[in-house]
């Protein structure tokens, strides 16, 4: 079992930044890729950002390009969503996901969730 918490979210203006927090607890964290999901409200859940249990490997969503970075810290079992120049469209609740295939990261298959955090941006 691989427990998830999120951190970090909360209200921001158009234009400014958040970083979001995922610790992970159990079994051990460098074997999991990890990925950050959002839904919006009234859509489905898409994927953020993936990243490699090495880190070595990253995946972005187009949108999300140039604005987002995710990173890992093994040592302390947490991976990290830094977001700038955040837009109201950016607003929804954020998930932290681990699976020890990459596949099923990319498709939004993973084992393990967390419970999310919300992250709304105004405008």
């Amino acid at each position: 079992q691989v427990q998830l918490v999120e951190s970090g979210g909360g209200l921001v203006q158009a234009g400014g930044s958040l970083r979001l927090s995922c610790e992970a607890s159990g079994r051990t964290f460098l074997t999991y890729h990890m990925g950050w999901f959002r839904q919006a409200p009234g859509k489905e859940r898409e994927l953020v950002a993936r990243l490699s249990w090495s880190g070595g490997n990253i995946y972005y969503a187009d949108s999300m390009k140039g604005r987002f970075t995710m990173s890992r810290d093994n040592a302390k079992s947490t991976v990290y969503l830094q977001m700038n120049s955040l837009k109201p469209e950016d607003t929804g609740v954020y998930y932290c996901a681990a699976d020890q295939a990459p596949i099923r990261v990319l498709m939004g298959l993973c084992d393990y969730w967390g419970e999310g955090t919300q992250v709304t941006v105004s405008s």
